[in-house]
């Protein structure tokens, strides 16, 4: 295993694990754990996928182990070379490396081509002619048995003749398939003669024009395991129906054989983790790219200011189970808030700005204020933050008519401004339209940094930013992609897109931040006071700062476990 990978807890006891642990106790592997992680390159990753690929490659550090990366490129016409680069980068973002065990599907195309021929010698496969029309028809149901094909009956030298053909290129696409000859009664119909190989003329990332048939993924992954050795073949349940046909293929070729174990895959509340239907949402447009903020993938969960630290610890916290379950994204957002607690450096930034003026505070004067960069850190240190007569503050920080308990600033009230003095709103501005402009003040110079000589005490404190040394900002208020917690549920009778959340993302262009964080550099985090986590966008790259929030203050998931629900 990599230096990469940061030190792990102690190792979990779930039931993958315990498997692991019987085969060393009785020597199946011979004491070795080989595992792999193998993304097809037809998307981004996701959440989902970085739970698998923390379990495959904590197995590995766990056991002393390796993990491969391998991908599964048996479809060219829906992969590329830009999801390759992607994968391999979101995996060494994510804290591991697979080191020199790098690998493709199409590494070994010509050996899975040979051990096609080889079944269709020992008479295990046959050249088929239906339409993929046809073959569903022929296939049968859940409670109904399938068709032998008019085709299946073909002799051996048939049958290599053709797929010797098929390879060459004699034959238009979609033509002939190669299947497997099982049991079209299997109740499995996994087990219902399926293809092996189809045509598909279309250039590979890797092979180019080399080859016109490309391999099943099913031929080709549990073959690939046995090439590399692999011991335990970890998967989501959707292939446990797959396991029959994984064994089959390696026992009917007659070599090496892992061991496929499933485990349930992540699903994740107010969004989808299909990179078919992620794929949809890029095209359509509804969202900006497969790094939008509002994806689950982790290209764009890094965009938004995740932390491979805050991710590692909720795959971490949610476990490996068998049974499906959906988890609500509050613990993934009390992860990451939890992560940045400890490392953000607290800023001064104001969203919506309303302007402060201090009518006794000397015209022209700037003071620097003494501030904490990060409570949760001692070796943070502080900043200095300039002061001047003319502040922003947040307009929801000023209320005219303030309800019952409003604590902060109204005619008449006096509230602290953070690290500063207290201050007494004694008129207001407004314009045409009634709506306040500017709100004037007096403060006390004797509060600097505490409370004021004479023991009065204020319940509010803002934060603020001096007018003249502040920076103007966009930010951008991401919210969940979508309204309903589990929009693939078709039960009220709508399209999976209807619930795509119309407020998803805000976008506050006029924004104020300290002066301190001129030149920052996308990915930097950062503490909004008062407001939440922010983090710079790549976006600032082609001028003036953009920041996307995170994740709010407000911490859903802690509140539902200290109520015990």
């Amino acid at each position: 295993m990599s230096d990469r990978a940061t030190p792990a807890p102690a190792p979990g006891k779930h039931f993958i694990h315990q498997a692991v642990t019987e085969d060393n106790r009785t020597g199946r592997f011979g004491g070795r754990v080989v595992t792999r992680f193998p993304p097809e390159p037809n998307g981004y990753l996701h959440i989902g996928h970085a739970k698998s690929i923390c379990l495959n490659f904590g197995l590995a550090r766990d056991f002393d182990g390796t993990c491969h990366l391998r991908f599964g490129d048996t479809n060219p016409t829906k992969e590329s070379v830009e999801y390759v680069e992607s994968i391999m980068a979101d995996v060494h973002w994510l804290g591991f490396d697979w080191g020199k065990n790098l690998f493709y599907a199409s590494d070994y195309f010509e050996q899975l081509y040979q051990w096609a021929e080889d079944l269709i010698r020992k008479g295990l496969a046959y050249v088929d002619d239906l339409t993929p029309d046809q073959m569903r028809e022929y296939r049968g149901t859940l409670t109904e048995p399938g068709r032998t094909s008019p085709f299946r009956a073909r002799s051996v030298e048939e049958n290599l003749d053709l797929f010797r053909r098929m390879r060459a290129g004699e034959f238009e696409d979609g033509t002939k398939t190669l299947r497997a000859k099982i049991d079209m009664a299997s109740p499995n119909v996994n087990m219902r003669d399926p293809v092996m190989y189809r045509i598909r003329r279309a250039p590979h990332h890797r092979t180019e024009n080399r080859w016109c048939i490309y391999p099943m993924y099913d031929w080709a992954h549990g073959l690939s395991d046995s090439i590399e050795r692999i011991t335990h073949s970890i998967c989501t349940l959707e292939y446990e129906d797959h396991r029959p046909l994984y064994d089959w293929y390696i026992e009917a070729v007659g070599v090496y054989h892992p061991q496929q174990i499933e485990f349930a895959r992540l699903n994740l509340s107010h969004t989808v983790m299909s990179k078919r239907r992620l794929l949809e949402l890029v095209e359509g447009r509804h969202v900006s790219g497969w790094d939008d903020p509002r994806m689950p993938t982790i290209a764009g969960l890094r965009r938004r200011g995740y932390t491979p630290e805050a991710i590692r610890d909720f795959c971490d916290r949610i476990g490996v189970a068998k049974a499906d379950s959906m988890v609500d994204v509050a613990l993934l957002e009390h992860c990451i808030r939890e992560d940045l607690n400890r490392r953000a450096n607290r800023v001064m930034a104001v969203l919506r700005p309303l302007r402060l003026v201090i009518e006794n505070y000397p015209e022209g004067h700037v003071e620097e204020l003494d501030a904490v960069n990060n409570p949760e850190d001692p070796t943070a240190g502080s900043r200095k933050l300039p002061f001047s007569r003319v502040l922003y503050i947040e307009a929801d920080d000023f209320r005219e008519d303030p309800p019952k308990k409003y604590f902060r600033l109204a005619p008449g009230a006096e509230v602290r401004l953070r690290y500063g003095y207290f201050v007494r709103c004694t008129a207001v501005t407004k314009d045409a339209s009634g709506q306040v402009t500017e709100v004037r003040c007096t403060y006390d110079p004797a509060t600097r940094g505490g409370d004021a000589p004479d023991g009065r005490r204020v319940k509010g404190t803002i934060h603020w930013v001096s007018a003249p040394h502040a920076i103007p900002a966009e930010v951008r208020l991401y919210d969940h992609l979508f309204t309903k917690a589990n929009p693939s549920d078709d039960k009220d009778g709508l399209d999976w897109k209807a619930h795509l959340n119309p407020g998803s993302l805000e976008r506050i262009p006029d924004a104020r931040v300290e002066p301190g964080l001129a030149g920052a550099k996308p990915g930097t985090r950062y503490q909004f006071e008062r407001v939440g986590y922010f983090t710079v966008d790549p976006d600032s790259r082609q001028g003036g700062l953009v920041f996307n929030r995170t994740v709010g203050l407000r911490d859903t998931w802690a509140k539902i476990e200290k109520s015990g629900g």
